[in-house]
């Protein structure tokens, strides 16, 4: 009975478990790692993209918390300022930029006024080719190209019709232009008035001079009158005559041809295109002398008060 008994089998039971061989709590540790890596990218770029203000502000919150309620301000790094900052960038306070942020930089005055003469001297130097270009073109112009002398000057571009033996443009001792000069005038006034600059006249004559050594009618009444012809048929043709800044004569005392006072090149009007700076420049000084005499004349009215009051 006892053998019978031994000869029974053995069963083992075995229990498989499934899910590999280290089980699921890997993907637990690989999510913790993930979410603190995360975490770390998004902490660099919250300090990279803050200011050294809020920064400041940050570490000093740590130092004392209570900053905030005992000295007021939306943080710890505000600026003190009346005007809170504004632009763009609503986080900005005074004086601070955020990294990667350009910095606008406003060109100087001295900066802007050197960079609009420089367009200023390229609108002359175009008008000089416009000019020289018509001239060419124009048979009545081109007639008179020997007469006509343009060149860029430090006032402006200017415009020398000189007078020849053969053709004067104006009759001897007279203020009235020959026909074919006032073509001269008419055929270039609608060019002069492309540019907004203001304009120049300038009336010259020769040494010549009236035999009453200056004490009536002179030369300076004759260039005057000279220029002021010469003014009237420009803006008859088309220079809008709020552009003409001065007219002026000079007489002889300017001379053209210095060797030769009696020649018909002194004998010469001159038109002068102004650059902005010149015709400020023009207009400040005679606000300035208006200035002097007002107040000399101011002066001069109390002192004759006082001597009134105190005979």
């Amino acid at each position: 009975m006892s053998e019978a008994h031994n000869d029974k089998p053995i069963v083992i039971k075995r229990i498989k478990r499934g899910g590999g061989g280290h089980g699921g709590a890997w993907k637990i540790a690989y999510a913790d790692f993930i979410t603190a890596l995360m975490a770390f990218f998004l902490l660099m770029w919250l300090l990279g993209s803050t200011t050294k203000a809020t920064l400041q502000g940050i570490a000093n919150w740590f130092k004392n918390p209570e900053m905030v309620s005992l000295m007021g301000g939306p943080g710890t790094g505000s600026s003190n300022s009346i005007l809170k900052g504004g632009g763009s960038n609503l986080n900005k306070t005074v004086g601070e930029v955020q990294r990667g942020q350009k910095q606008q930089v406003l060109p100087s005055a001295e900066a802007q006024s050197v960079h609009a003469q420089e367009i200023d001297l390229q609108h002359l130097q175009a008008l000089k080719v416009k000019l020289a270009e018509q001239i060419a073109s124009n048979p009545t112009l081109s007639l008179f190209r020997k007469q006509l002398l343009i060149n860029i000057t430090p006032e402006g571009l200017r415009i020398q019709v000189v007078d020849s033996a053969k053709r004067p443009m104006f009759p001897n001792g007279s203020t009235k232009l020959e026909p074919y000069a006032q073509q001269i005038f008419a055929a270039i006034a609608p060019t002069l008035n492309t540019l907004p600059n203001r304009v120049s006249i300038t009336g010259h004559t020769d040494a010549l001079r009236y035999l009453n050594d200056g004490k009536g009618y002179s030369n300076f009444n004759l260039s005057a009158g000279r220029a002021n012809a010469v003014r009237q048929i420009l803006v008859q043709h088309g220079l809008q005559e709020d552009k003409v800044l001065r007219v002026v004569g000079m007489g002889s005392a300017v001379l053209y041809d210095r060797q030769n006072p009696d020649s018909p090149l002194n004998r010469r009007v001159t038109i002068v295109v102004l650059s902005q700076a010149a015709a400020t420049r023009i207009i400040q000084n005679q606000q300035a002398v208006q200035d002097v005499s007002t107040i000399a004349a101011a002066q001069d009215t109390v002192q004759g008060a006082k001597v009134a009051q105190h005979p």
